[in-house]
């Protein structure tokens, strides 16, 4: 088994998100080598070499598989890297590693972006979990918000739509707020018969903690039966996703030019029509020239395509990378 990359080079590229995490290994004309899955990439909770050390795995066995010991380049686009100074300390920490002669670190938000676009040019809008905005020229410039939560002015995601639920919901009942279902839908979701009895099980975490995800899907179903007060928290998400959206093409220039603005996250892909018509209202006043797009194609392809360009490939090696993709469906 040979253990040097292909003449043409190659790319590991790993693509890590909170849950799960899917490494690739493509040669320099895009033909796939090896893929692997591994768990959940979680700097902050289990620090930086723990985090690594998780990597490890599914990386070794890719590369394995791939007949390597190592890539020519590492192209990682991961999951908290939200700033640029802790984009540099994943890649101090993957040169350690020693799984590639060059490394380039992105937030995994870009791979969602360049999965969605023949060119890495474009805007990409991604709610999931949490929300977060990126947007990237073929000159290197990028847009880009912090993305970390309130104290960088970010509001949304499925995280952030719940707890808005439940803020509404309460002060409906107790009567500090204005009427809606939610006083109904939410608890009745966890077999509960008040708000009241809700929060105290939240509280008590007799409901776990990371099941207020699924009161997200509850507030949309809530919204499509008419409630106004779920219908505006809805609003205010397109009204944030197109506010984001706008700003990355005003900073890159892109505006008045025709540049694709790709949705992706499990929010922005499940097909809410309020959601979905009223940021195409919005972004048509806002940016006409957008290309709306709903990115459905695996994150690692993003991951791969800017090892890519990084290594110069030609556009059939990114083609032939993508078709991969499409016939896999994953």
């Amino acid at each position: 088994m040979g253990l040097t990359a292909p003449e043409s080079g190659s790319v590991l590229a790993i693509d890590a998100g909170n849950s799960k995490t899917d490494v690739a290994v493509v040669t320099g004309e895009g033909e796939v080598l090896a893929t692997a899955r591994g768990g959940g990439f979680r700097p902050p909770a289990v620090g930086v070499e723990a985090a690594m050390d998780a990597l490890a795995d599914p990386v070794g066995r890719a590369l394995s598989d791939a007949g390597l010991s190592a890539a020519s380049h590492v192209s990682a686009c991961l999951a908290n890297a939200d700033l640029p100074v802790e984009e540099e300390q994943l890649a101090d920490a993957l040169h350690t590693r020693a799984w590639g002669a060059s490394v380039e670190v992105r937030n995994d938000t870009f791979a969602i972006l360049r999965a969605g676009v023949a060119e890495p040019r474009g805007v990409a809008v991604v709610c999931g979990a949490g929300i977060n905005c990126v947007g990237m020229r073929p000159d290197g410039r990028t847009a880009r918000f912090p993305a970390i939560g309130r104290i960088s002015g970010d509001w949304g995601g499925g995280w952030g739509l719940a707890e808005e639920a439940l803020w509404y919901a309460a002060r409906a009942e107790d009567g500090r707020g204005e009427p809606t279902e939610l006083v109904r839908t939410l608890p009745a979701h966890f077999g509960l018969p008040s708000m009241y009895a809700l929060i105290e099980a939240l509280h008590l975490e007799h409901v776990e903690h990371g099941r207020r995800h699924e009161l997200t899907p509850v507030l949309f179903e809530t919204a499509v039966q008419g409630d106004p007060v779920a219908r505006s928290i809805v609003h205010r998400l397109a009204e944030e996703v197109a506010t984001m959206a706008t700003v990355a093409l005003t900073r890159l220039d892109l505006l008045t030019e025709e540049t694709p603005v790709l949705l992706g996250g499990s929010v922005l892909t499940a097909g809410h029509a309020q959601l979905d018509d009223t940021l195409r209202d919005l972004l048509s006043s806002r940016a006409p020239k957008a290309d709306i797009r709903v990115v459905t194609a695996s994150p690692v392809l993003g991951a791969v395509l800017l090892g890519l360009d990084r290594l110069g490939a030609r556009a059939e090696a990114r083609e032939r990378a993508r078709a991969y993709w499409e016939m896999k469906g994953d």
